[in-house]
């Protein structure tokens, strides 16, 4: 079907006859250009069978050509070759559309369409050695990074442009620090009367400022100028046998290093050398190659991009100073399938196979503080417990500090009974390294389900929670734990953790939960008699995973049955070494008087003990009015305790909170308390057989 033209158009047909697609091979074409030949216009006749057809070509006219590339043109036959020293049978010829391939211009316009040794003019995409030329041109620099034209924006053209005007600049400053300057510019030295001064300053500081203009551009473009920057600067090297500047930054492979790694956390080796030129403090990342590795982790840059990066970074030369420095940026990409099974915990040991090679979940420490920081910004808790628990790096030592806060992650994430379990591992329990503070945050964190808002993890030097005075607010899905679980977890932390045991602070947290400020009735004479001997088989019982609280003991009387448990570990603490300060610790008993003279009665097993105690009292107590009230009350009730002593104690202080606790202690007749004293030694035994530990 069809109709006639002049001579020189081009027809086109198009077949819809459904009747025959089964009949068409997959080498058929539905659309047919054929060349316009000459007929008469009696053949133009549209046959009446044709004006049944659904489609009739009335009218036709030549399609308009777009620009092209030569090798593309409609109007000049194209032949393909390698060869570049002069232009190929026709491959000269152009039509007004044609285009530069290597140029990417019009090639009337192309500078080298038909130059010997170079024709342009013989370019096409099918040859290798002319898509490198074309990419060397129109990618520049940015070739050794392997990057594709369809990954060029505006933001990496421009980094392109800086990194060679920045590749100029910095030659210039390396070959006149070469050259040197001579000491008439910087007055006489003795050292080097005749010689010249190599200060690598001006080149640092160049580099410095360019760092700099880097780190505020887009993602992509940060990465391509520092890595850039790092290839152009590492092979500088120090004029030898110079007299060099003072200055900090004056000699090339110091400035480099500082560079390279602004900042250092572990290298101890480079702060050694660093004395005489200034290296700057330790606890942070490398410049340029943290820098890199934070866009790694951290940004959004894709894990094509990421392994480009890695490959240029690889190909750098690195002198022998810098070689441990050439895995830095083996970075997993977030996609990693080893990764992303342990964060979904499909694996808990960090190890995979894969074809009969193992893989395993090593990262470098700067990695690992990164992941860290990001899965704290996204609330990624329970997933960033699962990475801590088995990931391994370089820096055993932090990464164990790192590992320490998993219980506060647990906590983040809602699970305080979690965080309280991690506490307390069969190995390596992350309670035994607890600190005071970090204690205190955990005691009031599981008594009221609260956590700072801004509570995060810090590494400086070490990795710590840290929070501002913000306000404590509620975690979401939180529950406070019961205080006889906050008290075993106190005392489980005193057995392993000495620091803790020996703060006055953390005893007076512990005691302010088991003292509330309402008071706590006295418990009858039997009770306090046989809590002696419970209460000091809970504490000598040392070998235990846990700490155990009798049934019996704690079901009739729970609230005194802690107080005792907590007052007797503190007589434990006394007895052992001294405490200070000690007034206000026992200003916590303030009101539950009986509890503290259940206190002074467990002291008088060690006189001497209680005699030093008493005298450490005395000099704390100073101008404080309840300590003299406990100091006096002590002294009156302690055996040992001179009349001296008691007489030195100011007796104008008020009493009044003291005096009735002890009318009320000494009311009772010494032979009621001796014959309940012998009814309970008969019974002792029998009673606390049927204790449940």
């Amino acid at each position: 079907m069809g109709t006639a033209v002049r001579t020189g158009d081009v027809i086109i047909i198009l077949s819809d006859d459904e009747d025959a697609e089964e009949d068409i091979s997959c080498n058929d074409q539905s659309v047919v250009i054929v060349e316009a030949q000459d007929v008469k216009k009696s053949d133009c006749a549209v046959a009446p069978v044709a004006l049944d057809e659904d489609l009739v070509i009335t009218f036709s006219r030549r399609a308009e050509v777009l620009p092209h590339a030569r090798y593309d043109c409609p109007e000049h036959v194209f032949t393909a070759t390698d060869d570049t020293g002069a232009p190929a049978a026709g491959n000269q010829l152009m039509c007004d559309q044609c285009f530069c391939y290597i140029c990417d211009k019009l090639a009337s316009l192309c500078e080298m369409w038909c130059c010997s040794g170079l024709c342009h003019c013989n370019s096409h995409k099918r040859s290798d050695s002319w898509n490198n030329l074309r990419n060397g041109l129109l990618l520049g620099g940015l070739q050794r990074f392997n990057l594709t034209l369809s990954e060029l924006d505006s933001h990496l053209r421009h980094a392109e442009t800086m990194l060679q005007s920045f590749k100029l600049r910095l030659s210039a400053k390396f070959a006149s620090f070469l050259r040197g300057e001579t000491l008439e510019e910087h007055g006489p030295s003795d050292l080097n009367p005749k010689g010249r001064i190599f200060n690598y300053t001006p080149v640092y500081e160049f580099v410095s400022s360019f760092l700099n203009e880097a780190d505020e551009q887009e993602d992509r473009a940060a990465a391509v100028l520092r890595l850039g920057a790092a290839e152009v600067f590492i092979p500088h090297f120090q004029v030898s046998g110079s007299y060099i500047s003072h200055s900090p930054t004056a000699n090339a492979v110091e400035a480099r290093l500082a560079l390279l790694q602004r900042y250092t956390h572990t290298d101890t080796h480079t702060q050694s050398q660093s004395n005489s030129f200034g290296y700057f403090p330790l606890v942070c990342f490398r410049r340029v190659i943290a820098s890199v590795q934070r866009q790694m982790v951290m940004t959004s840059l894709t894990p094509e991009f990421i392994h480009k990066l890695q490959e240029f970074y690889q190909k750098l030369f690195f002198p022998p100073e810098l070689k441990k420095m050439k895995s830095s940026l083996c970075v997993r990409p977030w996609d990693d399938v080893l990764l992303v099974s342990v964060l979904k915990g499909q694996n808990v040991s960090g190890v995979r196979k894969d074809k009969g090679r193992k893989d395993l979940l090593i990262e470098q420490i700067a990695v690992v503080l990164l992941r860290t920081e990001l899965l704290q910004q996204q609330h990624r808790y329970r997933e960033l417990c699962r990475y801590l628990r088995v990931v391994e790096s370089d820096d055993s030592k932090l990464l164990q500090q790192v590992r320490d806060l998993i219980p506060f992650f647990f906590c983040m994430d809602g699970s305080i009974a979690g965080g309280l379990h991690s506490l307390f591992p069969t190995v390596n329990a992350p309670a035994a390294r607890l600190t005071p503070r970090l204690f205190l945050f955990y005691l009031r964190l599981f008594t009221t389900a609260t956590a700072p808002a801004a509570a995060r993890v810090s590494v400086s030097g070490s990795a710590r929670v840290c929070f501002s005075d913000a306000a404590w607010q509620p975690m979401k899905d939180a529950v406070p734990l019961q205080d006889a679980v906050v008290v075993k977890f106190a005392l489980r932390v005193q057995r392993c953790c000495p620091a803790v045991f020996a703060d006055s602070q953390c005893w007076i947290s512990l005691l302010r939960i088991v003292n509330p400020p309402t008071a706590i009735p006295e418990p009858p004479f039997e009770f306090l008699h046989e809590a002696k001997d419970v209460v000091g088989s809970i504490l000598l019982d040392q070998h235990g995973s846990t700490v155990q609280i009798p049934r019996n003991f704690h079901e009739v009387y729970p609230a005194q049955a802690l107080l005792l448990l907590v007052t007797g570990a503190l007589g434990q603490r006394i007895l052992r070494a001294a405490l200070s300060p000690a007034l206000p610790v026992l200003n916590t008993f303030k009101g539950n008087l009986w509890a503290l003279g259940w206190l002074r009665d467990s002291l008088s097993s060690s006189p001497e003990r209680l005699r030093s105690f008493s005298q450490e009292l005395s000099r704390e107590a100073g101008a404080s009015t309840d300590g003299d009230n406990i100091l006096r009350f002590l002294h009156s009730c302690a055996p040992a305790a001179s009349s001296t002593e008691i007489r030195d104690q100011p007796d104008s202080r008020s009493d009044s909170w003291l005096h009735s606790h002890k009318t009320t202690r000494d009311s009772g007749s010494d032979s009621r308390r001796q014959n309940v004293a012998r009814r309970t030694a008969m019974k002792r035994h029998r009673h606390h057989r049927h204790f449940n530990y």
